[in-house]
């Protein structure tokens, strides 16, 4: 049976799951066969197993860390926000349906079973188990039902390292005040805290450790500095969407949708020095890219809308009209169609049928069951701005509700115009570079300028560096004494 070491924050956001990661990936270099566990993620970039299942990102970001591959069992329960008091529910890998906050809140502790059996499972399986929690263990509101922090603890008998995020200011409070709001059988869960997002001469730091350690009762685990890794983010705390970066000799243009999902689609793009990803969400930012991507959301229907209200929508079709090229994936190549109809009310609990972009012929249907598979193959003949694509392999995945038709190919062409239901299609090596040679031949731009390089071997890099920061910052042996119970 696997020990496990559980990593909790005073706050969404506050480093879990990189440090999780950081772990699974340092675990690993030192010989052990580790795997990640968070029993409830809610977030809307998810990802979809070789089995089918779906799962949240962060987990699959530490399962590659770990060098093993995504499996449900890491995610046992996956909660899909749909509207601002509901979410879809995703259990082992598979829809359970909508549900308000309320109605999940009664009914959570039905899926103890699901979480043990995923954990017991992982258990037999690996050495080490490096637990995630979710927001704050000390949810007061909360901490009757929990079963994704002291709950999760309780189930997997794992010690807690609680993690404070300097960088949001008030990091003792933050430690403090959550240490003392827990029950003092959770308190005795934790053996360690760390502070993170670090930037500064630690020695500046040690006074108010030492009080610290003294109000809880636990040592200093470890200050982590603030540490720019390229790794993909969670969900839509993410720093890209209030970055206003500069457009760069080539600029792409992600339109901001509301409901957002999956926007890791786009950050194979990234990661080219020369090249700008710009998350818009108003007019005027938009300005005149030279490609402008409609990303997936979970709601479908009502981010079309709100492209509409927003003058998104007519900004688009104009740019469209001049030449620009315009990409949907997802929920926004259901955007760029004729009519989306959903007469089962799958989305919003009521049938409706509304206007598409009308840039593809293309009509679509919301059904009750999901689409989940990976796919993969190769381009058939592509036009326009993709036509370099013709012939590559593709891999990715698909996640949707609605349908578009029957035997469509993998991207769909319209002029130029695109869509296609795959998510993570620019991970596949030769993709982005294609693409990006496209755009830079219709723009009269030297590819070699935009610095191109070995995604693969890159993220490896990422990791192992993310991995050093944590040798380095943290008390491994403390780690290690609390994964072998021995404080």
């Amino acid at each position: 049976m696997a020990h496990s070491i559980m990593i909790q924050g005073t706050m969404s956001n506050a480093g879990k799951s990189l440090i999780a990661a950081g772990l699974c990936r340092l675990f690993r270099q030192d010989g052990y066969r580790v795997a990640p566990f968070k029993s409830q993620n809610m977030a809307l970039n998810s990802f979809i197993t070789a089995d089918g299942g779906e799962m949240g990102r962060a987990q699959v970001v530490q399962a590659e860390a770990a060098g093993i591959a995504p499996d449900v069992r890491m995610n046992p329960i996956l909660l899909k926000p749909t509207t601002d008091v509901g979410s879809q529910v995703i259990v082992a890998g598979q829809v359970q349906g909508n549900m308000r906050a309320m109605e999940y809140y009664c009914r959570k502790r039905d899926y103890i079973p699901a979480i043990l059996d995923a954990y017991r499972s992982l258990a037999a399986e690996f050495d080490i188990i490096v637990i995630e929690g979710a927001g704050s263990p000390a949810e007061i509101n909360l901490k009757g039902d929990d079963i994704v922090n002291m709950g999760m603890a309780r189930m997997a008998d794992a010690p807690v390292f609680l993690v404070g995020d300097i960088d949001r200011g008030g990091v003792f409070a933050q430690l403090y005040g959550t240490v003392a709001l827990l029950e003092p059988e959770e308190r005795a869960r934790i053996k360690g805290t760390i502070i993170n997002k670090f930037r500064g001469d630690r020695a500046i730091l040690e006074p108010g450790l030492k009080q610290l350690e003294a109000l809880c009762g636990v040592p200093v685990a470890g200050v982590v500095p603030f540490t720019q890794v390229d790794i993909d983010d969670e969900d839509s705390l993410s720093d890209r969407f209030s970055h206003r970066e500069e457009q760069k000799l080539i600029d792409i243009a992600v339109i901001r949708l509301p409901r957002i999902s999956n926007f890791t689609d786009f950050s194979p793009l990234e990661r080219y020095a020369n090249v700008s990803v710009r998350y818009v969400e108003r007019v005027n930012q938009l300005r005149q890219p030279d490609l402008i991507f409609l990303p997936g959301t979970k709601s479908t229907v009502s981010d079309l809308l709100w492209l509409r209200q927003s003058g998104l929508e007519a900004a688009i079709l104009k740019a469209a009209a001049s030449g620009t090229p315009v990409f949907g994936i997802c929920g926004g190549y259901q955007m760029l169609g004729r009519t989306i109809s959903d007469p089962e009310g799958v989305e919003a609990g009521s049938p409706q049928t509304v206007r598409g972009m009308g840039l593809l012929n293309l009509d679509t249907v919301f059904h009750g069951e999901k689409v989940q598979s990976q796919v993969s193959g190769r381009f058939g003949i592509l036009s326009g701005l993709l036509s370099p694509l013709t012939g590559l392999r593709y891999q990715g995945y698909e996640i949707h509700m609605g349908r578009s038709g029957e035997a469509l190919p993998p991207i769909v062409c319209q002029g130029e115009v695109y869509g296609s239901y795959i998510h993570g299609l620019f991970d596949e090596p030769g993709i982005a570079d294609a693409l990006l040679q496209s755009l830079c031949r219709k723009k009269g731009v030297d590819f070699s300028q935009l610095q191109a390089f070995d995604a693969s071997a890159y993220k490896q890099r990422q990791y192992d560096k993310l991995a050093q920061v944590l040798r380095e910052s943290l008390d491994m042996d403390l780690i290690y004494k609390a994964l072998r119970k021995e404080l």
